[in-house]
């Protein structure tokens, strides 16, 4: 019980910090800013450590975060091996072609009326199935290698790109059009220079949003059929072992990548969209 009264003090003490560095008059600040949240993870980390030990979880049900370290160290070349099968190979090469599509069929929707009334509905019906229910699917039509996890990817993340990227092309006010027209601005003039800018933070948007749905969807593709490497492969297969050790050192791997992938993206958003309110301070 000692390790669990030791965890609480913790827990309290990063309470505290936390609290003194967001209250305080240097709150802010960016370094604040870094500061808390590294705090509150480690935080974390020790408190679960404390109460897994304190307690004696049994390792089937929690695993330490020094075991799951352990683990991770160890397996280097298994989670990197999985994190280019499921991650460089389905995920990213299924988003880079479904935000390809989406960005394009959205010029397409925004030059036809008939596009956007008949094609969104639908993709408002087929963005709803469960990737449960269609990656399966995907996977007998595309085989077990990556292919057909980036299929499951490339339905991710089309509808919420192509969605966001119609509303952003429809952004501009009437105003702002009728200027264009009187200066005899063609229809790609004026959605190079006017409305595609103005697109550009609804675009960000689908984007950062589709970056964890295709590390989602790339890894639960791998549930229903893989080749004996991939994150998903090995979450399933670890799990039916009992190496709970190795599902979190997996989930970790995904969690770094997410993280990072999404940071990519908020950072190139950030460089292209400086003007916009939301990217200034």
């Amino acid at each position: 019980m000692m390790l669990v009264v030791l965890a609480l003090l913790v827990w309290i003490a990063g309470w505290w910090i936390n609290t003194r560095l967001a209250e305080g008059p240097q709150a802010g600040t960016r370094a604040v800013q870094l500061l808390v949240p590294v705090i509150f993870g480690v935080t974390i980390l020790i408190v679960w450590e404390l109460v897994v030990r304190g307690l004696q979880v049994p390792l089937v049900i929690l695993p330490p975060p020094s075991m799951i370290a352990e683990r991770f160290g160890s397996s280097m070349p298994i989670l990197w091996a999985d994190f280019s099968q499921t991650f460089l190979k389905g995920a990213l090469s299924g988003y880079i072609i479904g935000c390809g599509a989406a960005f394009l069929m959205a010029i397409a929707v925004d030059r036809y009326e008939f596009l956007r009334l008949g094609l969104l509905p639908v993709g408002n019906f087929v963005a709803a199935l469960p990737i449960v229910g269609t990656a399966p699917i995907l996977v007998m039509w595309f085989g077990f290698d990556w292919q057909s996890k980036a299929a499951v990817v490339v339905v991710m993340v089309f509808f919420p790109v192509l969605v966001n990227t119609v509303a952003g092309l429809r952004e501009t006010t009437a105003m702002q059009r009728d200027l264009m027209e009187t200066y005899a601005a063609s229809y790609w003039q004026s959605f190079f220079k006017l409305r595609l800018p103005a697109a550009m933070p609804f675009i960000f948007n689908g984007l950062k949003i589709s970056t964890t749905l295709a590390l989602i969807g790339a890894i639960v593709a791998e549930f229903f059929g893989s080749p004996t490497v991939g994150m998903g492969f090995r979450i399933s297969t670890s799990v039916g072992q009992l190496a709970l050790d190795m599902v979190w050192a997996e989930i970790v791997v995904a969690a770094l990548a997410g993280s990072l992938f999404y940071g990519c993206v908020a950072m190139i958003e950030k460089t292209v969209t400086f003007w916009h309110p939301s990217q200034r301070g």
